[in-house]
């Protein structure tokens, strides 16, 4: 569970919802003609540029990443792969049969493995399957920032059509708040969509998306090399190179200079 997303959301809804009780009551910051133009009017936007099949696979699977972490981080799967490569070395593939693994992709690619399938054919099949994930993940993150690339849009929209109706009505001064209320709570609106949740989101399924790429093809690596029957400490050698210098190294192991 990737906590920072959850305690971002509910920590900024509490400093505005503080905000507006502070100067009243949580009711005048009620409008449903701003919820229309705001939600109604990007969802139709997003509607327009991506197509109904996609974008009902992304929403899902982009706010189920955005709040969830891979199981095991790039120097845990370094460890995993020199541990099965240790495995395969001794028992051969078929020792891996009793592998057990909390990372769905690395357990494909040991199934691969133990039932003899050759180096192509084990590559060809990784590689798709990280890609096709790759590109969904990058499905969601597109849509997100173009749900919240148009709600200020449509909140400014909504002001509009409020300043409108409250020029419309000026020979009326008792329908010049509500209509100025309405005008100003569309931009409040479409602020608070794409600035809290959007745009937020979607740059965390971008971080998801570079990390899951690098995790994978790591996977991939490892996995070719047990097939190759590489020996452990050189398939730890090899994966080490996908990790930055600092994280290379066991705690209280010297760095080397």
């Amino acid at each position: 569970m990737d906590i920072t997303t959850g305690v971002g959301l509910v920590a900024g809804t509490i400093v505005i919802a503080t905000l507006m009780l502070l100067g009243g009551d949580l009711e005048m910051f009620v409008s449903e003609h701003a919820v229309i133009i705001i939600f109604g009017g990007s969802i139709s936007a997003t509607m327009i540029r991506f197509p109904l099949g996609v974008i009902l696979h992304a929403l899902p699977l982009g706010l189920k990443y955005a709040f969830t972490m891979s199981r095991l981080s790039a120097r845990d799967l370094v460890d995993e792969l020199a541990r099965i490569a240790e495995i395969a070395r001794k028992q051969g593939p078929v020792g891996l049969e009793k592998v057990e693994t909390d990372e769905p992709f690395l357990a494909k690619g040991i199934r691969y493995v133990a039932d003899g399938y050759d180096l192509e054919f084990i590559r060809d099949n990784l590689e798709r399957d990280r890609d096709n994930f790759l590109m969904h993940l990058d499905e969601g993150s597109k849509i997100y920032r173009a749900i919240g690339d148009c709600a200020p849009a449509f909140g400014m929209i909504g002001t509009l059509v409020g300043m409108v109706q409250m020029f419309a009505n000026m020979t009326d001064p008792s329908k010049l708040g509500p209509f100025m209320a309405t005008a100003l709570l569309a931009t409040l609106y479409g602020a608070l969509v794409a600035n809290l949740f959007c745009l937020p989101i979607a740059d965390k399924l971008h971080g998801k998306l570079l990390d899951e790429e690098t995790n994978r093809t790591l996977i991939i690596d490892g996995i070719l090399m047990i097939r190759d029957s590489k020996s452990p400490a050189l398939v730890r050698e090899m994966l080490l190179a996908y990790l930055p210098e600092k994280h290379r190294h066991e705690e209280g192991e010297p760095v080397p200079a």
